[in-house]
């Protein structure tokens, strides 16, 4: 009686054992996981990077009037009163 016992207990182990490291959640998925988590670490840090740098672009942009009077023509093409725009296209020679 002892002996069968022992075989169900080692079988036991053996069948816990194989789901803990080959089982739907066993430690495989579990080496998965920590990749993908720090994947995404990796893109939330380059993402908080941007931000920063948006913040400090929209600080500039409330208290320099001239940073926001370069973006205005760079970005929206807004001129002065009293200005020429002049628009160069280049001929297409190929």
């Amino acid at each position: 009686m002892a002996k069968f016992i022992s075989t169900v207990l080692i079988i036991l182990i053996l069948w816990i054992q194989y789901h803990i490291w080959y089982g739907k959640k066993g430690r495989q998925q579990l080496s998965e996981l920590e990749v993908k988590i720090a994947e995404q670490k990796e893109f939330n840090h380059s993402l908080a990077a941007q931000n920063q740098h948006l913040k400090h672009e929209i600080y500039l942009m409330r208290n320099n009037p001239k940073v926001l009077e370069e973006k205005s023509r760079e970005q929206l093409g807004l001129i002065k009163n009293g200005e020429i725009f002049y628009r160069i296209i280049p001929s297409d020679n190929n």
